[in-house]
């Protein structure tokens, strides 16, 4: 006799409305193709990056300098607003929407003060470097990588809006989900971006 798997829904709300969530929806899957082709450009950044440093004698070039301490606090409150972000995504998925929304604000503003602190490095490097090769990797990488969280910044703030109502649409889920993939692909983005940046040294 055959046998049927069966999956236990989980629960929405308090009211008995419940929903299945055992695969990434096609809004998922769709923003899952698109981060493929943004990893593609951000390769494009490192193979320019490590073919123009392997061509220098020294790297950094002389008089460039960075506060790596500073630069590694910043990072490390980035990396951490990743698993905010996936434990609002789980809160959502439970129903528990007051417990999502202040998982979203933690991870704003932990993204929000890492995006300070880019702006902060741009004028220091502007004001102890002078214009070379590593300035305008770094001006341009980070920049890059700074635009595109600026934008998950706007999509968060996109969750919160929609999440003013007592209960949630049919696609709030998804949205949450979409979300949460483009910021985890933002912070391993970071991870090569800083280590290039900032710790690999020669000279």
């Amino acid at each position: 006799m055959a046998q049927t798997m069966t999956f236990e829904p989980v629960p929405l709300d308090g009211n008995g409305a419940r929903r299945k969530f055992e695969r990434p929806s096609l809004l998922g899957v769709g923003i899952l193709i698109w981060l493929g082709s943004e990893m593609m450009f951000f390769s494009g950044l490192f193979a320019a990056y490590f073919t123009i440093r392997a061509h220098a004698a020294v790297w950094p070039p002389p008089g460039t300098k960075l506060d790596l301490v500073q630069a590694s606090i910043f990072t490390v409150v980035l990396l951490v607003s990743s698993p905010t972000m996936q434990k609002a995504v789980w809160e959502i998925e439970k129903g528990n929407r007051t417990k999502a929304r202040r998982w979203v604000v933690i991870s704003f503003i932990l993204g929000l003060a890492f995006v300070i602190n880019q702006g902060v490095e741009w004028v220091t490097l502007t004001t102890r470097a002078s214009t070379n090769a590593y300035g305008s990797l770094f001006f341009l990488m980070t920049g890059l990588h700074g635009l595109h969280v600026l934008l998950g910044l706007v999509a968060m703030l996109f969750l919160l809006v929609r999440m003013r109502g007592a209960s949630g649409d049919p696609g709030e889920l998804s949205v949450f989900q979409g979300v949460s993939y483009y910021w985890h692909f933002v912070d391993i983005m970071w991870i090569g971006l800083f280590s290039c940046l900032f710790l690999l040294k020669t000279g």
